[in-house]
């Protein structure tokens, strides 16, 4: 299965987006022997004037890029808010049951367009607190790799 993470802005390069690909590679090598092919892709932001048409534009881009038969999780502060083991029993799951694409949608500085919520399989929080999309970037980025480590049975997790 593949396992994308779609994120809206383009991180400048430093110290958080090498700790993002440093996590997103160790899950992609992690991954390939468990059927996971783990990717990251970023889309511009949008550059109009009203925040209700940025994140239209941003959920229209995001969603045209979304493969078909896709499952996608839209991370939202409204959203579930699984442990790190259940969150990894969500991605074997759906691995197991054949899902050909799992996509996290993390929207843009002023969140996502009510279409990309709209067509949102599951809504993923981090709790209640509203992140730096850069943040959550580093935080599902690691709870990524975290997943397949337990999925593995590698003792990055302990409980």
């Amino acid at each position: 299965m593949r396992v994308a993470v779609f994120a809206i802005g383009r991180l400048k390069s430093g110290p958080d987006s090498l700790l993002i690909e440093r996590y997103v590679e160790r899950a992609k090598l992690a991954g390939r022997s468990l059927g996971l092919d783990v990717s990251a892709r970023e889309f511009s932001e949008s550059r109009a004037g009203r925040a209700e048409d940025r994140m239209d534009q941003e959920a229209t881009t995001m969603l045209n890029a979304l493969p078909k038969g896709a499952r996608l999780v839209v991370l939202d502060e409204r959203g579930t808010a699984p442990t790190s083991a259940d969150f990894a029993r969500r991605i074997g799951r759906l691995r197991d049951d054949g899902v050909p694409d799992l996509v996290f949608a993390i929207g843009g500085a002023d969140g996502h367009g009510a279409a990309i919520r709209a067509r949102a399989d599951e809504l993923l929080a981090f709790g209640p607190m509203t992140w730096p999309h850069q943040i959550v970037r580093l935080l599902l980025a690691e709870q990524v790799y975290r997943a397949v480590t337990i999925l593995s049975g590698h003792p990055y997790h302990r409980e």
